[in-house]
């Protein structure tokens, strides 16, 4: 460590900078200093036998001691001499002693355990005469460092594969081992240390640690001494053998501040560069590299020549990498001596100051690397897996479940947890055997272990046993001056020994700090003898000024919350360098039960809490939802709450959803059997256009056997059938033929193609013939994360029907496939299609990659939440080599397809002008709409008197309750059957726009009742056989909202939060000051009002069984069926959402218990209560989907999964929140602002561009 440094920060204390320290750095400002080679590699040069091992001190030892290499130094010292000279006088100026397996737990192998204090003084006594040696005759000092190598045992990885939470070694024992190894280096003459060759950085921790107990130890009274520190990049991954990155290790190990830091072994030098310049950017120390002599060869050795390793080693220099350098496996006094040569008139790496590097950045580490700036954003430290916190993680830890336990912490890490908090305080468990176990199993996955622990416990011995393995470093949460200054000083040096940050309560010998006087005189005491008595980094202190309960109807508490925000602004002001942390729960513990209100209390109090200062809290991650989503008059309850000014909250929302009238068309006529009097080839012309299958293969035949008419079976393709199907084309296109007919034409067409076939093959086989001369091929895909089919399979019929040859790729078709396919096919065109929103930035993301990959050919979009603005303004841009295109339905598609092949330049040329004016329009419009900032629309919610108007009794469960294999017949009744003739593109006109009305419409009436008929059999059939699957579940538990949150709990009891729903909140402009601006969490009590209110979830399913069902009529070649199972599957599913809505409303929660509504009402919501669905207008982020899994388990209990875009699987499935206040109504978020966005990430744990991703069409912002 340079020893100029100490000084450039007053107020803290730096470890003693010793006279060696500064000697060392003067010469190291002046050159690149040398490290001496490989021990082992010399002595493999001896060729030694077993009797120069044991010499005379051994020769009756019961155990083989060859390849014991540290042992040599009591029995053959002359050698280890000799070597340590050799690469002195190669121009060395470091040998570090032959100790590297010289502790008890290396050598109980050879059960030399008696020995290994000898081993080490000795190996340094020689070492030492070495160097005093070369150092009188040369004139130039020498130096020695004592080795400590990484032992045969790891502290992070289980040497058994069945149990990960094994370990043969503890933390302790590898101290104890360390200890006595230092103490024998130290008495025998060393200059300093070096724990080399870390492969995990748990061991060296431990052995860093050992290094400062000795260091510290008042009774010895050894002089510290520079420590420097080696780790081992075990590949080109760029990763330790436990897992850590470069980065990750060097944060692991700083706290010791070495002298030089840097790698050994593994590599050679040109695969260790990358990482040694990634290591040099991240430390303030010297850079210390020794690497192999090459990689090894097939038989083990080394190949590279001193001359190659010396070059690869001037190239770091020359770029400024190097402070120390040596040679690891493989090296020589040889390879010493070419790399001295080499780096003659390089100029050594300039360290930045160890004060100003990363200064004020709070650095933690798990396996990899986590810096917080001073003001970057909060930090979610994840609270799930804390037994007090949720109930199943106590259950499973309890159960001694712990693979399961680890599922928990896996969830929260992936709903966006920048740090994991563990507890297992409780009074029936060993805490210190299982947090140990616990972070065992962690260091075993690396999904996990990735991110940095905060250690909680309020038993030290518990915080002390998760410190000892765990590779990374930590947070301990906490220690206070509640058991008095010297108790708190003897935790902080502990922890500073493991080199951990730390919270600290603001407790003291009186208790806990509940105004902001006392929270800031605590903090300000406990800084200065953290930082002048124990010499702790400020940015490794955090407090917590106590968070404590509001709302508890005691005029007391009703100050708690500004007290804490007054007290974070004022420490953060007053104490440079520290962080503010806090339990965010604690806030809203009157409102147990209602999460809603818990989630939206601690969003707001987050929101004012973080402008004050606060950088992190334990929160659930991904849950809690953003301060600027938080409905109006929910956002105001809660302000007032916060500031102790009022106590309301909750309010109604209302959903503007209407099914768009659709346009109808004309009807078409069918004849009866009289056109079979006709020619075949009006006769196959009829069959297609009404879509009679009963005669198309004899009438195919018999054209087939007009040889003098259709010399081959390709003619027929291309004349009558055709011709049948260009009629159908232009009946579709133009509106008078409906998609059921298209459908049935198409299954026609099938036939007669599949019968040719066989003729055209033989035909080809003896010809070389091509086939059949398609108008053009096709491409299409559902995207990827989206499941949705029923509209792509549709459009791939109608095209197929107008002789396009169409490749369809299915559902969750990755880019790389779509392109490829494109590409094999030689596609004319490629179409894309989505339904739920995230698709649409998968769409952009496609149109990107065409431009990039070259592709000139028309890209089509399609999809329910497609749009041509949103094609106009996101996608076509994107892709400018090709024209994209918007393709509003099925018929739409087969005219854009012919109008490109007919005339491709003018068409581009109208559609391009076309988007041009929709994307200007677009902007225009943008700037004249107008939104409220998010404050505005907080104090504005909805606002429901929960004194008054609280009346909703508690559901009759809480918790989960599945509802397997539900009979179809008894949803057959809550089908709503208006929405199925959308998916046939059928559209009555006003006053027949809906069923039942549609069957009077003069235009689409007789096919809607045909369609409709079709339907009714094949459902009939699906109930009798049973086809499909109807599986349920319906979960109730008490929630109160905290904010735009809604936080939900366990049970009313000890109303521990489990899960945090995010709302969003309106901010589009209203006309009335009165109007309010709503957010789902308006209408769940806040904790503010006392009351406990519940939420529930729901999810169904009928489509398990429908894709075994599809592909069976598509083997069959009836695409007709195939879509019509996708329909009423997706009818069932809705149905079953209405049924157990209603026995929601009636009996399982009972909140309407003599509700008597028809169906019809239902579906008009005439019901009490409602129930929004993540993805829709009401809250369409996607992601909330995520917390309703995790807390209701649904996938294992329904069997339905979520895609990575969070689409459900099975695609005929329903997923919502149920709300029952009578106040409680859908309503449509529209556009919201940034300011809220940037709000709902922080409250979300997700990046801002995570959350724009999810919500792109709702911003009313650009993002690119």
């Amino acid at each position: 460590m340079p020893p100029t440094v100490a000084a450039e920060l007053p107020r803290r204390v730096f470890r003693e900078v010793s006279s060696l320290s500064v000697e060392l750095t003067k010469l190291l400002q002046e050159r690149i200093m040398i490290f001496d080679g490989a021990m082992g590699t010399m002595i493999q040069r001896l060729y030694l036998e077993e009797e120069d091992f044991r010499g005379k001190l051994l020769i009756d030892h019961p155990i083989p001691l060859k390849g014991n290499n540290d042992l040599l130094s009591i029995t053959k010292p002359d050698a280890i001499y000799n070597i340590h000279k050799e690469y002195l006088l190669a121009g060395a100026d470091f040998v570090c002693t032959n100790t590297f397996s010289s502790t008890r737990v290396a050598q109980s192998d050879y059960k030399l355990e008696s020995l290994v204090f000898q081993m080490n003084s000795e190996s340094a006594r020689i070492a030492r005469q070495a160097a005093d040696d070369v150092g009188a005759s040369s004139g130039l000092r020498r130096y020695v460092v004592g080795s400590l190598g990484p032992t045969n045992r790891t502290l992070s990885i289980s040497p058994s594969v069945e149990k990960p939470e094994y370990r043969n070694v503890t933390f302790d024992e590898l101290v104890d081992a360390y200890k006595e190894q230092a103490e024998g280096l130290i008495h025998g003459g060393c200059d300093m240390l070096i724990v080399e060759t870390i492969f995990d950085t748990a061991n060296a921790r431990a052995a860093l640690y050992a290094i400062q107990e000795v260091f510290e130890d008042p009774d010895k009274n050894i002089q510290p001494c520079p420590v420097l520190i080696s780790g081992t990049i075990v590949d080109k991954s760029g990763r330790t053998l436990s897992g850590q990155t470069s980065e990750a290790f060097c944060i692991s190990v700083s706290h010791i501040e070495p002298f030089a830091l840097g790698l050994n072994c593994a590599l050679g030098a040109r695969e260790m560069r990358p990482y040694i310049a990634a290591i040099g950017a991240f430390t303030p120390s010297f850079v210390l590299c020794y690497p192999n002599a090459g990689l090894p060869n097939a038989m083990g050795g080394y190949d590279e020549t001193p001359a190659i390793m010396a070059e690869s080693i001037r190239s770091f220099a020359i770029d400024g990498l190097l402070n120390i350098v040596g040679g690891c496996c493989g090296s020589t006094p040889q390879h010493i001596k070419a790399i001295k040569q080499a780096l003659q008139g390089c100029k050594p790496r300039v360290p930045p100051s160890r004060v100003t590097h990363h200064e004020g950045y709070l650095m933690l580490s798990g396996m990899e690397a986590n810096l917080t700036a001073p003001n970057a954003m909060f930090i979610n430290i994840g609270e799930r897996c804390n037994v007090a916190g949720s109930r199943k993680f106590c259950r499973l830890i309890k159960d001694n479940q712990y693979e399961e336990a680890l599922a928990i912490a896996k969830n929260q890490v992936e709903m966006g947890a920048q740090v994991l908090d563990i507890n297992v305080d409780d009074g029936l468990l060993d805490g210190v055997a299982c947090m140990t176990k616990f972070l065992n199993y962690i260091s075993s996955e690396p999904d996990i272990a990735k991110v940095p622990l905060c250690i909680d416990s309020s038993n030290f011995d518990v915080i002390e046993a998760g410190l000892k393995c765990f590779q990374g470093k930590p947070i301990v949460n906490s220690i206070s001056l509640k058991e008095g200054k010297a108790d708190f000083i003897a935790k902080a040096n502990k922890i500073k020994r493991h080199g951990a940050a730390v919270v600290v309560m603001a407790f003291d010998e009186d208790g806990q700090a509940a105004d902001c006087d006392r929270k800031v005189a605590i903090c300000t005491r406990s800084y200065r003898i953290l930082v002048d008595e124990v010499g702790m980094n400020p940015a490794d202190i955090i407090f917590d000024p106590n968070i404590l309960t509001i709302g508890t109807g005691m005029e007391e508490h009703n100050n708690y919350a500004i007290d804490y925000i007054n007290a974070a602004k004022i420490i953060k002001e007053i104490l440079p360098g520290c962080r503010i942390s806090g339990g965010v729960s604690n806030l809203s513990f009157s409102f147990r039960g209602v999460e809603k209100t818990r989630s939206s209390m601690h969003s707001v109090f987050l929101y004012h809490a973080i402008s004050a200062g606060m950088d992190m809290g334990i929160v659930n991650a991904g849950t809690m939802p953003i301060y600027i989503d938080i409905d109006k008059r929910l956002l105001d309850l809660c302000e007032d709450l916060i500031w102790n000014r009022s106590s309301d909250t909750t309010d109604k929302l209302l959903e503007l959803t209407q099914q768009y009238a659709n346009q109808g068309s004309e009807k078409s006529e069918i004849q009866v059997d009289e056109w079979r009097n006709k020619s075949v080839e009006q006769r196959l012309e009829h069959s297609l256009i009404k879509g009679i299958d009963k005669y198309v293969i004899e009438d195919v035949e018999e054209a087939r056997s007009n040889s003098a008419m259709y010399p081959r079976p390709l003619h027929i393709i291309e004349g009558p059938l055709m011709a049948g199907m260009s009629i159908v084309g232009d009946l579709f296109g133009s509106g008078k033929m409906f998609l059921p007919q298209v459908i049935k034409s198409a299954r026609v067409m099938k036939k007669a193609v599949g019968y040719l076939v066989p003729f055209m093959e033989a035909e080809r086989m003896g010809m070389g013939n091509d086939g059949p001369n398609h108008s053009g091929t096709v491409v299409i895909a559902t995207v990827k994360g989206d499941v949705h089919d029923i509209g792509k399979n549709i459009v791939g019929v109608v095209l197929g029907c107008n002789n396009f040859n169409v490749i369809d790729l299915g559902v969750m078709c990755s880019c790389e496939k779509l392109l490829s396919a494109a590409v094999e096919h030689k596609a004319d065109f490629v179409g894309l299609s989505g339904l739920i929103t995230p698709s649409l930035d998968e769409m952009v993301h496609v149109a990107r990659e065409m431009q990039r990959l070259g592709f000139n050919v028309p890209l089509l979009i399609g999809g329910a939440t497609t749009s041509r603005t949103h094609t106009a303004v996101k996608i076509e841009p994107r892709y400018r080599a090709g024209p994209v295109i918007h393709v509003l339905d099925a018929a739409r598609s087969v005219v854009v397809c012919s109008q490109l092949m007919k005339n491709c330049d003018v068409y581009k040329e109208d559609i391009a002008d076309e988007y041009s004016e929709i994307r200007e329009d677009y902007y225009n419009s943008l700037a004249d709409r107008r939104y409220v900032s998010m404050e505005t629309a907080r104090a504005r919610n909805f606002t429901i008197d929960w004194i008054k108007d609280s009346a909703v009794p508690a559901p009759t469960f809480t918790g989960t309750r599945t509802f397997p294999a539900v009979d179809l017949e008894e949803l057959r009744p809550f089908i709503d059957w208006r929405p199925f003739f959308d998916v046939w593109q059928l559209r009555g006109k006003y006053p027949n726009r809906t069923y039942p009305k549609i069957f009077d419409d003069k235009t689409v009436g007789e096919e809607a009742q045909k369609v409709f008929n079709d339907a009714q059999q094949l459902l009939d059939e699906i109930v009798t056989n049973q086809s499909l699957t109807a599986n349920g579940l319906v979960g109730f538990y008490p929630a109160q909202s905290d904010g735009d949150d809604i936080v939900v709990y366990d049970n009313e009891s000890s109303m521990n939060e489990i899960a945090r729903f995010c709302c969003l909140r309106q901010q589009e402009e209203k006309e009335g000051r009165q109007e309010s601006y709503y957010c789902l969490s308006d209408f769940v009590a806040p904790r503010s009002s006392s009351v406990i209110d519940h939420i529930g979830m729901m999810a169904v399913t009928a489509g398990i069984g429908a894709e075994e069902l599809c592909k069976h009529y598509e083997r069959n070649d009836d695409d007709f069926n195939s879509i019509m199972v996708k329909a009423l599957a997706d009818r069932l599913a809705e149905a079953f959402a209405e049924y157990l809505h209603a026995r929601i409303r009636r009996d399982l929660w009972g909140y309407s218990p003599s509700e008597s509504l028809s169906p019809d009402d239902a579906f008009r919501v005439k019901y009490t209560g409602i129930r929004p669905a993540p993805g829709y207008p009401t809250q369409p982020d996607h992601t909330e989907k995520r917390t309703m899994w995790s807390v209701c388990d649904i996938e294992a209990q329904t069997g339905i999964s979520l895609t990575e875009s969070l689409a459900m699987l099975p695609a005929a499935s329903v997923s919502a929140l149920i709300f029952a206040h009578p106040r409680s109504s859908y309503f449509s978020l529209g556009k919201i602002g940034k300011d809220q966005l940037v709000d709902y990430s922080k409250r979300k744990g997700l990046s801002l561009e995570e959350c724009e991703k999810w919500l792109r069409s709702n911003l009313s912002y650009e993002t690119d």
